[in-house]
């Protein structure tokens, strides 16, 4: 049973009532002290239910809770609720069934960044975490994320975050695959991106464009003194829309993209569409037309061929040419 913000400031207000020898709570006394503690942390007006502070309590007594030790004493046709323990407190018993498995999940989570540079504490803090509520994985792992530790310029993720949410200007040497020294870049950094194993930072240069920088060809950062430009243009999540990848195209517009899919490779698309404009124009002998409306760019052309000749592109026409061009380049590289 997942504990949401507002159960657990139930839980907790009935812990205290239960644990008050100076005063009787009856179910209408903690419905009452309920409502108020809600209305508190919530700012909001709250009314819940007889039924939800039985099913409350019921919750609390199980194992999957906190098996408090709850006693119901009569008054007349009225009963009010104890503690039987006057030391016992929620707050003092070990996870329960329910808290333990949300954090063996964070751990989980966390556990991805374990061995990547700048993120060494996680292996202390995940230490920490296993052995002080006896949460041990056991031997065998269920589970792996998608990372890369050894990947080049990981070392640079934390000082770029950190200079984003500070609003710091940075000077960063840069040298991209084509240049042959680095150079050095005035940036305004906004916003951090993984795509394909690899980092991106995102931010405002000196001319005044929107650029990104794989991380892994930073050669170094330097904070700068120029004062830094904050974003009140950019929403990043809109800026990605049209694109498949990290490439966004300057003064393009997105196009509609037609593709032929076979049989075979159809099922796999369906359950993990190329990008999220894909729509199916028509179905026929196990496979499909699908559609998309996208930016052209590098990212793109390289996916679709990867699905080698699972498909074929219909339209547009520029597309058609740049991936034929490259299947070209590709033909040599396997001719006798």
């Amino acid at each position: 049973m997942p504990v949401n913000k507002n159960a657990l400031i139930r839980y907790q207000t009935m812990d205290r009532c239960f644990a008050n020898r100076g005063r009787e709570y009856f179910i209408e006394d903690l419905m009452e002290a309920c409502n108020m503690a809600l209305e508190e942390f919530t700012g909001a007006g709250a009314s819940i239910s007889r039924r939800q502070v039985f099913e409350d309590i019921k919750y609390m007594e199980s194992e999957q809770g906190w098996a408090i030790p709850l006693e119901k004493h009569k008054d007349g046709k009225r009963t009010f609720y104890r503690y039987s323990d006057l030391e016992f407190s929620i707050n003092k018993r070990p996870l329960n069934e329910s808290e333990a498995e949300q954090l063996k999940e964070a751990l989980l989570t966390l556990s991805r960044f374990k061995g990547m540079p700048q993120f060494e504490w996680v292996d202390e803090l995940v230490a920490r975490l296993e052995a002080g509520f006896g949460l041990k994985q056991g031997a065998a792992q269920v589970i792996e994320f998608e990372q890369n530790p050894y990947l080049k310029g990981a070392e640079h993720i934390t000082t770029l975050f950190h200079s984003i949410i500070n609003e710091q200007a940075l000077e960063i040497s840069y040298q991209g695959f084509k240049q042959n020294a680095p150079s050095i870049v005035l940036l305004h950094p906004y916003y951090l991106k993984q795509y394909n194993n690899r980092w991106f930072v995102f931010g405002l240069e000196e001319e005044g464009r929107i650029v990104n920088m794989a991380l892994d060809r930073i050669r170094d950062i330097v904070p700068s003194k120029v004062k830094y430009i904050p974003n009140d243009e950019v929403d990043f999540t809109e800026y990605f829309e049209d694109v498949v990848g990290v490439s966004v195209p300057a003064d393009q517009e997105a196009v509609v993209v037609k593709i032929q899919v076979t049989d075979r490779l159809w099922p796999y698309l369906e359950s993990k569409p190329i990008h999220g404009s894909q729509k199916v124009v028509k179905r026929k002998d196990g496979g499909a037309t699908i559609r998309l409306e996208v930016k052209l760019n590098y990212e793109l052309q390289a996916l679709l061929l990867s699905y080698g000749e699972g498909l074929q592109v219909i339209a547009p026409e520029e597309l058609r040419q740049a991936l034929l061009l490259r299947v070209m380049e590709m033909k040599k590289n396997y001719a006798k």
